[in-house]
């Protein structure tokens, strides 16, 4: 008699579509990021981003673990995060996919380290990874913040499958709540 264990006897509480639906339900801001390799220039388009730590300034990227651009970083140790603007839809498009040419005929601004800071982007932060870890489908990258700028303007936004902008509601949460 063969035996089983209670994890192949569960039934799963979660599929795809439901998980990936509740996802969806969050509102997320959209970067681009960006490194060098070999001298030729990469990027991603990332939604997965998010601050870690204020001392020492830290953040975190998660990029598919088929991303060359993820590799490449992997590799060489640091990249450029490009926040984009509500104007720039067009590029997340372009970032999100596997073609070649991503950076062929996009402006770009100066350049920190010779990473690419996308024209239009509402800023950058400059990072060194500081660690790798795996998460199912996903590369994380942790790096600690060494320089960013700010531009202004309003943040592209990801909600549902789509893109979207951000309407600011005139004051700070700490003005609404009194803080």
């Amino acid at each position: 008699m063969e035996a089983t264990t209670a994890q192949s006897q569960r039934t799963p509480l979660l599929d795809d579509a439901t998980f990936r639906d509740a996802m969806g339900h969050f509102v997320t801001g959209v970067t681009v990021v960006t490194t060098v390799h070999d001298g030729v220039p990469l990027g991603a388009t990332v939604s997965a981003f998010s601050s870690l730590s204020m001392d020492p300034p830290m953040l975190l990227v998660c990029l598919n673990r088929t991303s060359e651009t993820g590799r490449a970083i992997e590799e060489v140790g640091d990249f450029t995060v490009n926040l984009l603007s509500d104007a720039q839809s067009g590029l997340a498009m372009r970032f999100a996919s596997r073609s070649s040419a991503k950076f062929d005929g996009v402006a770009l601004a100066s350049s920190p380290g010779d990473h690419p800071v996308l024209s239009g982007a509402l800023g950058w932060v400059r990072c060194e990874v500081v660690d790798t870890c795996y998460g199912g489908t996903h590369r994380i990258l942790i790096a600690r913040a060494v320089a960013a700028d700010v531009a202004g303007g309003e943040p592209l936004t990801y909600y549902r499958g789509g893109f979207g902008d951000f309407t600011p509601w005139g004051s700070t949460v700490r003005d609404r709540v009194g803080a």
